[in-house]
Order: C-alpha cells, then sequence, then structure tokens
C-alpha cells in the first residue's frame, strides 16, 4: 500500500510517501525550487518522492493532504460575520486558497495526464493541518501511549491543539481558535524587533541570550494564561486579523502581514529599522519574548500532564521549533520522554496527514519509531563525476579509507568544509548530510563563518555536533537529540575548549550523532576526535541565504561564491 501526503498551497510545500507504513522518501520543495519556504502544490517534490518509491502515480493507493476547508467551518463564519469589512477580502483569499485545496486533482492531473480526475479524487483524504502535526509527532514516536501537543501560528482555523495517543488512535482534547495564537504572538514582536521576514523568529531565539528577560510582566498582559491550561491574546496589541496575516502571490513566497497594532507600539516602541542598531532594550525584549513563551508552552503542557497523567509527550508545530524551549521541558514539567520529529514545523504535514490517513483512518497497526531524517535526494560518486567534468572542475575521489582522514587534517588546519553525503535531511536542520562543518575549538569560527560564508546577523550561534556516547561528558543534560531540536547547558569545564559552538549563555543546540543513523558522519566526527580528543564539530546549514543545498550543482555553486576552503561531494574532493 503507498500513500503519497503533501503540504501545499501553505508554507514549507513538501511531499511524503510511504510504503505499506514505512517512510521511503519526504522533501520541501523549496530544495528544488531554491525559493525558501515555497508555498504552492508541490509537484516537483512529489516527483521525487514517486521515483525514489519506483511507481507513477497510478500506483497510488491514497493521497492525504494536510488541510481540511471544512474545518471548523461554523466559527470561521462567525468569526467573518464578527468581523465586516474588512473581513471580506480575508474571506476571499481564503476562499481562493480552499479551491486550490479541494480541486487537487487537477494539479495531479498536470503531473499525470494518463490518470482521470475521478480517480485521483476519489483517493484524495483531507486531514486537518493540526491533526497532522499531531500524527507526524505521535505515530513517528518511539511511544505506545503519550500526549501530543500541537502549536503553531495558524492552521485550518486552529493554532493550539492538545491530544493523546495510544496504539493507532489520537484523541483531540482541546485546542484554541484563530486569532489566539502563540506563533503569531512571537512573529508579532520578530516584526517589531526589526525581523520582518517569514520564518525569521529564530534570530529572536538567538538573540534573548545577550538580553534579560525584564519584561515579562509587562508582557502577561499581551499573551494571558488561561486557568484551563490553555491561552488567549489580548487583540488591543495585534492589528485586526479580518484582513488576513499571510498572503501568498503568484511567486508563492509567504509574506506575513505586520501584526502589531499601534497600541503595541505605543506599549513596546517603534518597530527596529532595517539598518538600525540593535539596542540593549532590543536584546531585554526578544529576552523577554522568548521566556514567556517558554512559561506558556510549560503552563499547556502541565496541564496537559495533569489531565492525562502520562510521562511522555509528543510536539510539533512551527513553535516546537523552539529549541530553547524543547531542552528546559523535563525540567520544568512533569512529562519526562519528549519526542519531536526533524520536521515540526509546516513541512512535516505531509508526513503527517500520510501517517493519519495509514493508522487512524485505515487503522493499521503502527511501524518503527523514526529516528532519520534522512529521507531526500541522493547522489552517486559516478553521477556526481560526471557532473563535475562538465563543469571542468578539477577534484580528486578518494577512497573511503582515506575521506575521513583528509577532512579531518583539513578542519584541523582551520579549514572550513562543505560536506554532501548521502541523503539530504528532511526538516530546517542540517544533520551532517548537507552540512558546513569547522573546528569548533577555533574561537574565530563564528565570526569567520557569519562574515565569509553564512551572511548572517552576527548574534546568531551555531550548532554542535556531538558523538552520542559524549553527551553526559559535555552538557548538563544527557538525552538523545536526533535532530537538532533541543539547547542544553554546556558543561562550564568545557566551554573553553568548544568556544565556537558554546552561545553566550553557555549553551549549545546540539545534535547527537548516532553511528547506526549517520554513519559517514559519526565516522567524520570520530576521526576528528582521535587527533584532537574532541567528540564534536561546529555544524552549520550548507546554504548561503538560500534553502540548504539539494544537488552537486548547488554545492558547487554555494563553495564557489563563498570562502569554503574544501568541498566534500561523497567522495569527490574539491580544495582551493
Amino acid at each position: 500500500m503507498f500513500i503519497l501526503g503533501i503540504n501545499g498551497y501553505h508554507a514549507d510545500s513538501s511531499a511524503a510517501i510511504f510504503k505499506d507504513g514505512m517512510l521511503i522518501a519526504a522533501t520541501e520543495e523549496e530544495r528544488f525550487r531554491r525559493v525558501k519556504h515555497w508555498a504552492g502544490f508541490p509537484s516537483q517534490a512529489i516527483e521525487f518522492c514517486l521515483k525514489e518509491a519506483g511507481i507513477s502515480l497510478h500506483e497510488v493507493d491514497h493521497i492525504a493532504i494536510g488541510r481540511d476547508p471544512y474545518a471548523k467551518l461554523a466559527r470561521k463564519i462567525l468569526f467573518l460575520l464578527k468581523n465586516p469589512g474588512g473581513g471580506l477580502r480575508a474571506a476571499q483569499d481564503r476562499l481562493s486558497n480552499a479551491k486550490k485545496v479541494s480541486s487537487l486533482e487537477t494539479e495531479f492531473k498536470m503531473l499525470d495526464g494518463s490518470i482521470d480526475e475521478k480517480t485521483i479524487k476519489s483517493r484524495i483524504h483531507h486531514i486537518e493541518h493540526h491533526r497532522s502535526h499531531l500524527a507526524s509527532a505521535f505515530f513517528a514516536s518511539p511511544f505506545e501511549e503519550s500526549a501530543i501537543l500541537s502549536i503553531d501560528g495558524s492552521g485550518d482555523f486552529t493554532t493550539t491543539m492538545t491530544a493523546t495517543g495510544k496504539g493507532n488512535h489520537i484523541r483531540v482534547l482541546d485546542s484554541v481558535d484563530f486569532p489566539h495564537s502563540a506563533g503569531l504572538f512571537y512573529t508579532a514582536f520578530t516584526q517589531l524587533l526589526g525581523f520582518p521576514h517569514y520564518g525569521d523568529e529564530y534570530k529572536v531565539m538567538g538573540l534573548a541570550p545577550y538580553g534579560e528577560a525584564r519584561y515579562v510582566e509587562k508582557l502577561k498582559d499581551v499573551l494571558i494564561f488561561d486557568a484551563n491550561g490553555l491561552f488567549h491574546l489580548n487583540q488591543k496589541y495585534f492589528r485586526s486579523a479580518k484582513s488576513g496575516i499571510i498572503s501568498y502571490g503568484d511567486d508563492h513566497i509567504p509574506v506575513v502581514a505586520p501584526l502589531y497594532s499601534s497600541y503595541m507600539l505605543e506599549q513596546f516602541g517603534a518597530e527596529r529599522k532595517k539598518d538600525e542598531p540593535l539596542t540593549q532594550y532590543h536584546k531585554d525584549l526578544g529576552a523577554s519574548v522568548q521566556r514567556i513563551t517558554e512559561l506558556l508552552i510549560f503552563h499547556i503542557l502541565n496541564a496537559l500532564q495533569r489531565k492525562t497523567r502520562l510521562k511522555n509527550v509528543c510536539i510539533a508545530g512551527g513553535v516546537a521549533q523552539n529549541s530553547v524551549a524543547n531542552g528546559k521541558l523535563t525540567r520544568n514539567t512533569g512529562f519526562e520522554k519528549i519526542y519531536i520529529p526533524s520536521a515540526g514545523h509546516d513541512a512535516g504535514i505531509s508526513m503527517g496527514c500520510a501517517l493519519y490517513v495509514y493508522n487512524q483512518i485505515l487503522r493499521q497497526p503502527r511501524r518503527p519509531p523514526i529516528y532519520s531524517a534522512f529521507t531526500g535526494s541522493r547522489f552517486s560518486n559516478e553521477e556526481i563525476e560526471v557532473y563535475l567534468k562538465g563543469r571542468n572542475i578539477q577534484y580528486t575521489r578518494y577512497p573511503e579509507s582515506e575521506i575521513y582522514e583528509i577532512v579531518a587534517n583539513r578542519l584541523i588546519n582551520s579549514g572550513v568544509v562543505g560536506w554532501f553525503s548521502g541523503r539530504a535531511e528532511f526538516g530546517p536542520r542540517a544533520l551532517g548530510a548537507r552540512s558546513i562543518v569547522a573546528d569548533p575549538r577555533r574561537a574565530d569560527a563564528k565570526d569567520l563563518l557569519n562574515s565569509k560564508i553564512k551572511r548572517r546577523e552576527s548574534f546568531r550561534p551555531f550548532a554542535p555536533s556531538i558523538l552520542k556516547e559524549y553527551v553526559a561528558e559535555y552538557f548538563e543534560v544527557n538525552d538523545d537529540v536526533p535532530f537538532m531540536e533541543k539547547v542544553f547547558p554546556i558543561r562550564k569545564e568545557k566551554q573553553a575548549l568548544i568556544p565556537a559552538v558554546t552561545h553566550v549563555d553557555g549553551t549549545g543546540r546540539l545534535q547527537s550523532v548516532d553511528r547506526d543513523t549517520a554513519p559517514r558522519y559519526y565516522q567524520l566526527i570520530e576521526t576528528f576526535r582521535q587527533k584532537t580528543g574532541i567528540p564534536i564539530l561546529l555544524n552549520t546549514s550548507f546554504n548561503e541565504n538560500e534553502p540548504i543545498v539539494n544537488s552537486p550543482e548547488h554545492a558547487l555553486d554555494c563553495f564557489l561564491r563563498t570562502s569554503m576552503d574544501m568541498l566534500v561531494l561523497e567522495n569527490c574532493v574539491i580544495t582551493r
């Protein structure tokens, strides 16, 4: 049985395909289109998934999309009735998008003209946005029974959903309706701090440790915790939602309208301009926004734990990408074990809606948990050599027994290396398949990477990839973190050894590298450890203000226009 899942007409468009409940391939459309957060129909991602499965569209038994235009329809209508005037424009935008979602068969027909639209339509399942998130976390987890939280900006008129999962069934407990949203709260202040683009929230998370959380009490008038374990927003601080929040043009790039009201500007100051320096006030406000968001997540999860009395929790949604908050959960809630998928954001909807069909609707038994994010594109050495020769690029192909020594030596000698190996990752984090790596002992590595390669804000940290067996030696919390989804304090006695991956507050967003899941990346770090005594590499995504590289062409182009010292394409090595 083949099930194809898609996230379409929504930011971070993606596709995933399963055979008998086992994940074969999953990838974001942006990797092919080279446009961040691309939000149209994921045609190239679908074609990739079908190719990886070795099938045609005819052989797909079920097609799931993580959007349900009819979810909470009565509440949507009531909202529009309460918000006349500008609400018409928002309704028209939503109606246009809903028509696209509900006429998928036309898009699929364009992919494969030999299949009729009626056949396709009969195979389509519309799965609510947050139920897809819930499924992406629980059905992929190792837990037979668990509490579940989905929390993000908004999807299908819901912003937060709590549930329990047991076996192959999810039971929804409660939800929060739009426009009351933790994601939109964080986005509004992200904009106020001068970061206006879709997906910029992680910049505030990186900025926060430079400030003091002085304004948490003031923010409690904006984000209000409810006695039932949920929350609501004080709408005085936000622009009216009746005129829409996110728009998608013909270029399919999501654009978020300014979310703050004039009252928010009166209370928290004017929006920081593009070239305006970050003041201590901005840093303190960022720290306060991050802190109250953490407190909200603890508030929701503690109430959920008291209600369910479970010790396991699965979390997904855009707010679940807040790795700083994630790293504090077991120390601030009643939950002991946590699972967050590699694509906890909206790209993971494609995986989640397919799992929802397989487990929840078709009542099929659970399959083994998913601990690998390596479900994307891959290229053989032979394919890479053909490409490099076609570009007249000089390179050396090394045997597997020599490649790790070559790369580790370059890293030790102040090198910055582009590492392209195996299948690309599914999700926003580079996990050793499409990574730029460097020596974490170099005090200047962060500034070098930010200025010459990544060309991004200097306050943003870089992550440590650490061999799984050494986590307890270097971090104050010992846990498996396969998807770089948590930030932990680095032990004080180790911080000076790895300054390039130690953030200003003494923390690191770690990836624990498992020998079985990522054998080549593990061996690279192990070779570096044998030479230096440090079982860690600095790891950042292989890109330069673009989607993570997907092919040898993307990797080579990024290498040539930046100041990397070495490019490793499987076993083919290019040096400056």
